[in-house]
């Protein structure tokens, strides 16, 4: 039970106050409340300033409350959160795993009746009260284990919803969902006989292999980045579905989406390898996180520079999911040329495919951080290594 002193306007105004304020010494100073700690202050202070960047209605809401901060890092940003709303919609719907409850709030406006489970009550009962200040009266809060819930349901779901959590940390491995909790792929059969369709929410170091090779019936996979950071894979499961899967990737940046879609049997197709020509494309990291190497090439107008290399190139301008820079010029990789050329200059160093890291060849070059030019260590088709010097344009 949360302390409901969080509600006494002089605690509530106190929060708003000290939001930029350091919480080390704010906790120092201790609190000037008898009825609330300053620990219990400090969570929400930190909550608030995470709301702020990642759900900003929740932040604007009056009265919301917000969790220890490490359920906040686990949650959905409030545009994950809408980007997954848009995908589905049915008369109703389960979230088996809570939390926080951004996603259940975005998604149950798409639905008439939505059921949010959540095993942690506290967590539960924090949803409970939020939902009440963000007028989402058609959500029912259970606070119990999700699938146990769907599991003695006599009734079906239009949509299932999933978000399976990690049972440990161990470090930047790829895991297997049936390592996270719950464990999906066991429970599937059982789901399906309550729902035609699931929506999973993964971690974006899941491998795409190792996904389709644990769940069944995927139609359609999306990759999912904001400002070219991949935050989360979803997987959309439709009960006997047998036909091609899709994959959907999209970047929000801040002032636009960039969207590429393609399916896993189309990117079995050879690209077609180019020197260089008058535009460089950098794909970003949703399509990189895709595999979709061959296909984008055939699908945006452009060629590879290699195999390996992952650089697009074109003689006109395209429209391309990624960074799109115009060429000033191609030098060969050699030592002696290039530290001459190099000698006191600032750039934006990219390597694609090359022995020598970013920190490497600044120390070896001496070049600084920064300015407006642009510069990739890449090997094109023939082995060969090159340096393209850039320019990036405004609206890439």
């Amino acid at each position: 039970m949360f302390n409901q002193a969080l509600f006494d306007p002089e605690v509530a105004r106190f929060i708003r106050e000290n939001q930029n304020k350091d919480i080390p010494a704010l906790i120092l100073k201790g609190s000037p409340f008898s009825n609330i700690t300053i620990q219990e202050i400090a969570i929400q202070i930190k909550g608030q300033k995470v709301a702020k960047k990642k759900f900003p209605e929740f932040y604007k809401t009056e009265g919301i409350v917000y969790p220890p901060k490490l359920n906040l890092e686990q949650t959905s940003s409030e545009t994950t959160a809408l980007y997954k709303a848009s995908l589905i919609k049915g008369s109703n719907a389960i979230d088996l795993t809570g939390g926080m409850g951004i996603d259940s709030y975005y998604i149950s406006r798409n639905f008439e009746d939505f059921t949010y489970c959540e095993i942690n009550e506290e967590l539960a009962e924090i949803a409970a009260h939020n939902f009440i200040q963000l007028n989402a009266n058609n959500i029912l809060v259970r606070p119990e284990n999700g699938i146990e819930v769907i599991e003695k349901s006599s009734g079906k779901f239009s949509w299932v919803y999933a978000d399976p959590a990690r049972r440990g940390e161990h470090g930047g491995k790829v895991f297997k969902l049936e390592d996270c909790e719950p464990n999906i792929p066991v429970k599937l059969e059982m789901i399906f006989k309550h729902t035609e369709n699931i929506l999973i929410k993964t971690s974006p170091i899941l491998d795409l292999s190792a996904g389709m090779e644990e769940l069944k019936w995927v139609k359609e996979i999306h990759i999912v980045a904001v400002r070219n950071e991949v935050k989360e894979l979803l997987w959309i499961l439709e009960k006997g579905y047998q036909d091609e899967v899709v994959i959907k990737t999209v970047n929000f940046e801040k002032d636009r989406e960039q969207e590429f879609s393609g399916s896993i049997n189309q990117n079995t197709s050879l690209s077609q390898f180019s020197d260089p020509q008058e535009y460089l494309y950098e794909p970003n990291a949703a399509v990189m996180k895709s595999g979709m190497f061959s296909q984008l090439a055939l699908n945006t107008g452009t060629e590879k520079l290699g195999q390996n290399s992952h650089l697009y190139t074109s003689k006109e301008i395209r429209s391309f999911p990624g960074r799109t820079f115009e060429i000033i010029d191609i030098k060969e990789y050699k030592d002696s040329g290039l530290k001459k050329y190099f000698k006191n200059k600032k750039a934006n160093i990219t390597t694609r495919n090359f022995p020598e890291s970013v920190e490497q060849i600044r120390k070896k070059f001496k070049i600084k951080d920064g300015g407006d030019e642009y510069i990739f260590f890449t090997i094109n088709s023939t082995g060969q290594k090159i340096v393209i010097f850039c320019k990036k344009l405004l609206s890439s």
